[in-house]
């Protein structure tokens, strides 16, 4: 399972650029702090409106998450500009994580349940149970996301 809420925000929006929304007196999500750099993450892209790294509780090895730097807790709440953008965004990470990783293609999911945040998920698929989020998750060592995080930006400059 993910993470929760942490520490109250006292961080301005200017930290993140101006298209970081982060409403005063609101709790700070672990992606936001992810965003902000606070916690380390295995960046893959960003742009001013979203940010993409490996899952660090995998159920496939190049599960990705990408969200946006607005902090909207829904999915569907996020705003129209920012929804039909994100799919440009994540389109060359998912093709290089199907070039990559054996799988038939890569699937995108919302649940949005683990963290408050609005968000992605980006999973190589070769069945239906690869997208389950409660089947057990892979246990990879820094090295191994490294090395991921590596094959896919290499192969995103490639394109």
């Amino acid at each position: 399972m993910y993470f929760f809420l942490l520490q109250p925000a006292c961080v301005p929006a200017f930290l993140f650029g101006q298209n970081f929304l982060h409403l005063k007196n609101q709790q700070m999500t672990i992606f936001s702090k992810i965003i902000a750099g606070e916690i380390p993450s295995y960046k893959l892209a960003e742009n001013d409106k979203f940010f993409a790294f490996l899952d660090i509780f995998p159920v496939q090895k190049g599960h990705t998450l990408v969200i946006p730097k607005i902090e909207i807790d829904k999915i569907f709440d996020v705003p129209d500009e920012y929804l039909a953008e994100l799919l440009v965004f994540a389109k060359p990470i998912a093709k290089a994580i199907e070039s990559i990783f054996s799988c038939n293609r890569v699937n995108i999911i919302t649940v949005g349940l683990e963290v408050p945040h609005a968000h992605v998920h980006l999973i190589p698929t070769t069945g239906p149970n690869d997208v389950s989020l409660s089947r057990p998750k892979l246990k990879l060592s820094k090295e191994e996301f490294a090395e991921i995080q590596q094959q896919i930006l290499s192969k995103m400059e490639e394109m």
